[in-house]
Protein backbone atom coordinates (compact mmCIF):
# COMPACT_ATOMS: atom_id res chain seq x y z
CA UNK A 1 0.00 0.00 0.00
CA UNK A 2 1.26 3.80 -1.25
CA UNK A 3 1.15 6.15 1.89
CA UNK A 4 -1.26 8.73 0.48
CA UNK A 5 1.43 11.37 1.58
CA UNK A 6 3.90 9.39 -0.65
CA UNK A 7 1.50 9.22 -3.49
CA UNK A 8 0.55 12.77 -3.48
CA UNK A 9 4.16 13.57 -3.65
CA UNK A 10 4.28 11.52 -6.50
CA UNK A 11 1.39 13.34 -8.29
CA UNK A 12 3.54 16.61 -7.55
CA UNK A 13 6.16 15.30 -9.59
CA UNK A 14 4.27 13.90 -12.78
CA UNK A 15 2.71 17.02 -12.76
CA UNK A 16 5.62 18.94 -12.66
CA UNK A 17 7.52 16.88 -15.02
CA UNK A 18 4.47 16.87 -17.59
CA UNK A 19 3.75 13.42 -17.13
CA UNK A 20 -0.18 12.70 -18.04
CA UNK A 21 -2.34 12.02 -15.85
CA UNK A 22 -3.34 7.97 -15.75
CA UNK A 23 -6.68 7.39 -15.92
CA UNK A 24 -8.80 4.00 -15.56
CA UNK A 25 -12.29 3.89 -17.16
CA UNK A 26 -15.32 1.77 -15.31
CA UNK A 27 -18.39 1.24 -17.73
CA UNK A 28 -20.33 -1.98 -18.50
CA UNK A 29 -21.85 -0.75 -22.08
CA UNK A 30 -19.24 -0.45 -24.45
CA UNK A 31 -19.99 2.33 -26.55
CA UNK A 32 -20.50 4.54 -23.50
CA UNK A 33 -17.10 3.39 -22.33
CA UNK A 34 -15.36 3.62 -26.03
CA UNK A 35 -16.82 6.99 -26.20
CA UNK A 36 -15.00 8.41 -22.83
CA UNK A 37 -12.00 6.74 -23.51
CA UNK A 38 -11.91 8.92 -26.89
CA UNK A 39 -12.45 12.10 -24.79
CA UNK A 40 -9.83 10.90 -22.50
CA UNK A 41 -7.40 9.70 -25.02
CA UNK A 42 -7.62 13.06 -27.23
CA UNK A 43 -6.38 15.33 -24.19
CA UNK A 44 -2.52 15.98 -24.31
CA UNK A 45 -2.29 15.69 -20.61
CA UNK A 46 -4.13 12.27 -20.05
CA UNK A 47 -3.42 8.72 -20.86
CA UNK A 48 -5.98 5.78 -20.66
CA UNK A 49 -4.03 3.14 -18.82
CA UNK A 50 -6.98 0.70 -18.58
CA UNK A 51 -10.62 -0.19 -19.22
CA UNK A 52 -13.31 -2.09 -16.91
CA UNK A 53 -16.45 -3.45 -17.56
CA UNK A 54 -17.76 -4.76 -13.71
CA UNK A 55 -16.93 -3.54 -10.35
CA UNK A 56 -14.64 -6.67 -9.47
CA UNK A 57 -12.89 -5.87 -12.87
CA UNK A 58 -12.48 -2.47 -11.79
CA UNK A 59 -10.98 -3.36 -8.50
CA UNK A 60 -8.31 -5.72 -10.04
CA UNK A 61 -7.01 -3.18 -12.60
CA UNK A 62 -6.68 -0.57 -10.53
CA UNK A 63 -4.57 -2.47 -7.83
CA UNK A 64 -2.62 -3.82 -11.10
CA UNK A 65 -2.63 -0.10 -12.56
CA UNK A 66 -2.53 2.46 -9.66
CA UNK A 67 -4.08 4.99 -12.08
CA UNK A 68 -4.20 8.39 -11.13
CA UNK A 69 -7.76 8.81 -11.20
CA UNK A 70 -10.60 6.10 -11.71
CA UNK A 71 -13.67 7.39 -13.85
CA UNK A 72 -16.51 4.87 -12.26
CA UNK A 73 -19.61 4.54 -13.43
CA UNK A 74 -21.92 3.29 -10.20
CA UNK A 75 -24.59 1.07 -11.80
CA UNK A 76 -21.93 -1.46 -12.64
CA UNK A 77 -22.43 -5.11 -12.59
CA UNK A 78 -21.93 -7.01 -10.05
CA UNK A 79 -20.19 -5.43 -7.08
CA UNK A 80 -21.72 -2.01 -8.46
CA UNK A 81 -19.87 1.48 -8.77
CA UNK A 82 -20.09 2.51 -4.53
CA UNK A 83 -18.94 -1.28 -3.72
CA UNK A 84 -15.82 -0.69 -6.25
CA UNK A 85 -14.94 2.68 -4.68
CA UNK A 86 -15.21 1.00 -1.20
CA UNK A 87 -13.15 -1.68 -1.57
CA UNK A 88 -10.41 0.38 -3.84
CA UNK A 89 -10.37 2.95 -0.86
CA UNK A 90 -9.42 -0.04 1.84
CA UNK A 91 -6.61 -0.95 -0.02
CA UNK A 92 -5.69 2.55 -1.21
CA UNK A 93 -6.34 5.31 1.17
CA UNK A 94 -5.25 8.54 -1.30
CA UNK A 95 -7.51 7.02 -4.20
CA UNK A 96 -8.88 9.78 -6.48
CA UNK A 97 -12.21 8.90 -7.99
CA UNK A 98 -14.90 10.81 -10.66
CA UNK A 99 -18.16 9.12 -10.41
CA UNK A 100 -20.06 9.03 -14.10
CA UNK A 101 -23.29 7.90 -14.26
CA UNK A 102 -27.13 8.40 -15.28
CA UNK A 103 -27.91 8.12 -11.75
CA UNK A 104 -29.30 11.67 -10.74
CA UNK A 105 -31.10 11.00 -7.08
CA UNK A 106 -29.32 12.27 -4.07
CA UNK A 107 -28.87 9.38 -2.45
CA UNK A 108 -26.47 8.28 -4.86
CA UNK A 109 -24.54 10.74 -4.89
CA UNK A 110 -24.88 11.41 -1.19
CA UNK A 111 -23.11 7.84 -1.44
CA UNK A 112 -20.80 8.23 -3.89
CA UNK A 113 -19.43 11.04 -2.10
CA UNK A 114 -19.01 9.36 1.14
CA UNK A 115 -17.19 6.46 -0.65
CA UNK A 116 -14.40 8.61 -2.18
CA UNK A 117 -16.27 10.24 -5.37
CA UNK A 118 -14.38 13.56 -5.45
CA UNK A 119 -16.08 14.64 -8.80
CA UNK A 120 -20.01 13.73 -9.65
CA UNK A 121 -21.21 14.09 -13.24
CA UNK A 122 -24.08 12.91 -14.99
CA UNK A 123 -23.14 11.14 -18.81
CA UNK A 124 -25.24 13.75 -20.45
CA UNK A 125 -22.46 16.79 -18.95
CA UNK A 126 -20.88 18.36 -22.43
CA UNK A 127 -16.78 16.22 -22.75
CA UNK A 128 -15.46 19.83 -21.67
CA UNK A 129 -17.30 18.94 -18.13
CA UNK A 130 -15.65 15.74 -17.94
CA UNK A 131 -11.88 16.43 -18.95
CA UNK A 132 -12.39 19.66 -16.40
CA UNK A 133 -13.20 17.16 -13.89
CA UNK A 134 -10.77 15.24 -13.93
CA UNK A 135 -7.78 17.75 -14.12
CA UNK A 136 -9.33 19.51 -10.87
CA UNK A 137 -9.49 15.79 -8.79
CA UNK A 138 -5.89 15.16 -10.18
CA UNK A 139 -5.42 18.65 -8.63
CA UNK A 140 -7.12 17.74 -4.88
CA UNK A 141 -9.98 19.64 -5.55
CA UNK A 142 -13.64 18.92 -5.92
CA UNK A 143 -16.05 18.85 -8.91
CA UNK A 144 -19.13 18.71 -8.05
CA UNK A 145 -21.81 20.28 -10.89
CA UNK A 146 -24.45 23.04 -9.50
CA UNK A 147 -26.94 21.05 -10.70
CA UNK A 148 -25.90 18.04 -9.03
CA UNK A 149 -25.18 19.87 -5.69
CA UNK A 150 -28.65 21.59 -5.24
CA UNK A 151 -30.27 17.88 -5.57
CA UNK A 152 -28.52 17.18 -2.20
CA UNK A 153 -28.57 20.65 -0.32
CA UNK A 154 -31.98 21.27 -1.26
CA UNK A 155 -33.59 18.06 1.19
CA UNK A 156 -30.45 18.49 4.07
CA UNK A 157 -29.54 15.15 5.26
CA UNK A 158 -29.88 12.00 3.66
CA UNK A 159 -32.75 9.32 4.09
CA UNK A 160 -31.03 7.62 7.55
CA UNK A 161 -32.53 4.46 6.50
CA UNK A 162 -30.22 1.42 7.52
CA UNK A 163 -28.91 -1.71 5.18
CA UNK A 164 -31.71 -3.64 6.86
CA UNK A 165 -34.45 -0.98 6.50
CA UNK A 166 -33.75 -1.10 2.23
CA UNK A 167 -33.57 -4.87 1.98
CA UNK A 168 -37.35 -3.92 3.57
CA UNK A 169 -37.86 -1.19 1.18
CA UNK A 170 -36.98 -3.74 -1.95
CA UNK A 171 -39.16 -6.15 -0.95
CA UNK A 172 -41.98 -3.77 -0.30
CA UNK A 173 -41.17 -2.63 -3.78
CA UNK A 174 -41.66 -6.01 -5.03
CA UNK A 175 -45.34 -5.88 -3.62
CA UNK A 176 -44.16 -8.38 -0.56
CA UNK A 177 -46.68 -8.15 2.32
CA UNK A 178 -45.63 -8.22 6.04
CA UNK A 179 -45.67 -11.94 6.56
CA UNK A 180 -44.03 -12.29 2.71
CA UNK A 181 -41.21 -9.84 4.29
CA UNK A 182 -41.11 -12.10 7.46
CA UNK A 183 -40.16 -14.97 5.57
CA UNK A 184 -37.45 -13.66 3.33
CA UNK A 185 -35.97 -11.99 5.75
CA UNK A 186 -36.15 -14.38 8.51
CA UNK A 187 -38.31 -12.02 11.13
CA UNK A 188 -41.73 -12.16 12.48
CA UNK A 189 -44.38 -10.06 10.52
CA UNK A 190 -44.30 -7.45 13.58
CA UNK A 191 -40.85 -7.66 12.88
CA UNK A 192 -41.41 -6.19 9.10
CA UNK A 193 -44.31 -4.20 9.96
CA UNK A 194 -42.66 -2.41 12.40
CA UNK A 195 -39.24 -1.86 9.82
CA UNK A 196 -42.26 -0.67 7.37
CA UNK A 197 -43.47 1.88 9.83
CA UNK A 198 -40.19 3.43 10.44
CA UNK A 199 -39.54 3.72 6.34
CA UNK A 200 -42.58 5.50 6.55
CA UNK A 201 -41.26 7.70 8.93
CA UNK A 202 -38.37 8.69 7.67
CA UNK A 203 -39.12 9.23 3.92
CA UNK A 204 -41.88 11.26 5.18
CA UNK A 205 -44.55 9.24 3.53
CA UNK A 206 -48.07 7.58 4.31
CA UNK A 207 -48.16 4.65 2.53
CA UNK A 208 -45.77 1.74 0.98
CA UNK A 209 -46.98 3.25 -2.36
CA UNK A 210 -45.44 6.56 -1.63
CA UNK A 211 -42.67 4.80 0.28
CA UNK A 212 -41.30 3.21 -2.98
CA UNK A 213 -42.21 6.03 -5.61
CA UNK A 214 -39.96 8.62 -2.93
CA UNK A 215 -37.30 5.76 -3.05
CA UNK A 216 -36.82 5.84 -6.51
CA UNK A 217 -37.42 9.50 -7.08
CA UNK A 218 -34.45 9.66 -4.56
CA UNK A 219 -32.10 7.29 -5.49
CA UNK A 220 -32.80 5.12 -2.83
CA UNK A 221 -33.84 2.36 -4.84
CA UNK A 222 -33.26 1.60 -8.77
CA UNK A 223 -35.70 0.50 -11.15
Amino acid sequence: MINPGRRDRIRAFAVAHGLPIRVLVADDHPLVRQGVVAVVAAQSDMAVVGEAGDGRETVDLFRKLRPDIALIDLGLPGLDGIGAMEAIRAEFPGSRFVALTVYQGEEDIRRALQAGARAYLLKSAPPSQLVAAIRAVHAGLRKIPPEVASRISDRGPGSGLTAREIEVLKLVARGCTNVEIGHELHITSGTAKWFVSSILSKLGVDDRTEAVTTALERGILHP
